[in-house]
């Protein structure tokens, strides 16, 4: 437990600010100039929604530079450079093959926001290729792919962290610090919840593909399929072949909260409840879900994941609430709100910049350039990741975990020390995925 509760010890200073429609960004300062040898060049990978974050983030740090921008769409890559163009004042070189990009020897670090199946492949061959990796959560398409990005990380020695930027929220630190200090007591329980109100996504027509888009290597590693009309740019989150579903696509960043203000690791047992309840659609995840989690020393953590209805009594778009023996605290990207037993408010602190805690795509704000400032930190002075990917994995695994306890169909029990699940072959069906003939992850 002590490399996470050493985050806890770093708290972002951040000077001026850069304004981007109503969100404030911290402007990134450096203590020493740094020398050339110091720049930092990127590739960022998948540019529609999310990947504006990291573009903007990155071009606050005066001595990075965004050297490619990938995209396998040309609508989408249009699009991007008009973006780039008034936001940043400069378009990166383009390239659709991200292969290219690893090739080339300049690139010193490469970001990761594309679907959800690409992102553990990508990220082991970026590092094969010498590239430091910020990879968007979740950092794997399933459990397999969770063990040899750890192991990858450790063969070749470069910093990988995981998108889940509230790690770097400086009252989410203060937060945890507290805990640790006994404010609440014996923390015992953590709550996790989202809560969006998503349409259907429709019963997709087979068509064909669009001029504009490279399906072979937007599939990549996952087997083929014929293109349908309801899967590209968003709606793949809701497909197995693809995506993960709410729990890994909005539940890692509130588990994660959860898990590093409880101090603990991987569960003992796991219990799914919901289903598919809205639409008769091609949506093959469950919609809404309820999942609970058992750790050693009586400690547990509830996801409450609403997809498609908003929970009722009327409750922010996501966020924590974390129970202990003396008190309650309540956490958001964008505050800290301490109470007693009695529920009477005792502190409040709020994020010094806007953040981003709607339920939109992209999610920008300022613990994207906090979180990005760690990674070149930890790039150039070998500070300490916020969310080195060893630590990341585990709370991706558990929304893994919390996936095939609703497949399973009952309570699993889990090996502590692997994730293995311990008392269903059903649920380790899905610990591997069948992969397109030349594509597997391999180290």
């Amino acid at each position: 437990m002590t490399s996470r509760r050493d985050f806890i010890k770093k708290t972002a200073a951040s000077t001026a600010a850069v304004t981007l429609g109503s969100i404030v960004l911290p402007r990134i300062a450096h203590a020493n100039v740094l020398g050339a040898n110091e720049q930092i060049n990127c590739a960022v990978i998948g540019v529609r929604s999310r990947a504006k974050a990291h573009i903007m983030a990155i071009h606050q740090d005066a001595n990075a530079k965004i050297l490619y921008n990938c995209d396998v769409d040309d609508v989408i890559i249009e699009a991007n450079n008009a973006w780039c163009q008034k936001n940043i004042g400069y378009v990166p070189r383009v390239e659709k093959d991200f292969r290219k990009i690893l090739e080339d020897k300049d690139v010193d670090a490469v970001f990761i926001a594309t679907p959800e199946h690409w992102h553990a492949p990508m990220a082991i061959m970026a590092m094969q290729a010498g590239k430091h990796v910020y990879v968007e959560k979740p950092c794997s398409h399933n459990p397999h792919e969770n063990e040899l990005l750890v192991a990858a990380q450790k063969k070749y020695g470069k910093k990988v962290q995981m998108g889940n930027q509230q790690r770097s929220a400086r009252t989410s630190m203060m937060a945890v610090e507290d805990i640790s200090k006994g404010v609440i007591g014996e923390v015992y329980k953590g709550e996790a919840y989202y809560s969006n109100n998503r349409g259907s996504i429709g019963v997709g027509q087979k068509i064909e593909v669009p001029p504009t888009l490279n399906w072979e290597l937007w599939q990549g590693p996952a087997p083929r399929e014929e293109y349908r009309d309801n899967i590209h740019p968003y709606n793949w989150h809701w497909f197995r072949s693809w995506g993960t579903g709410e729990i890994h696509n909005n539940g890692t960043h509130e588990i994660d909260i959860c898990r590093w203000a409880l101090g603990v690791d991987l569960p003992e047992t796991v219990t799914s409840f919901g289903g598919k309840y809205t639409y008769e659609d091609d949506w093959e995840f469950v919609d809404n879900q309820q999942v609970t989690y058992t750790f050693p020393g009586n400690k547990f953590l509830t996801w409450s994941g609403h997809s498609r209805g908003i929970m009722k009594p009327e409750r922010p778009g996501r966020g924590v609430t974390l129970y202990g023996s003396k008190g309650t605290i309540e956490l958001s990207r964008e505050f800290y709100k301490l109470y007693d037993l009695s529920g009477n408010p005792i502190k409040f602190e709020f994020e010094q910049s806007d953040q981003s805690s709607s339920t939109n795509t992209m999610g920008m704000g300022g613990l994207d350039v906090d979180h990005i400032r760690n990674f070149f930190n930890a790039i150039r002075r070998d500070e300490l990741l916020n969310s080195e990917i060893n630590d990341a994995s585990i709370s991706t695994m558990l929304c893994h975990l919390g996936n095939m306890a609703q497949d399973a169909g009952h309570t699993l029990k889990i090996d502590t020390a692997t994730g293995k699940v311990l008392n269903s072959d059903r649920a380790m069906q899905s610990w591997k995925r069948e992969y397109e003939k030349g594509w597997e992850p391999k180290l």
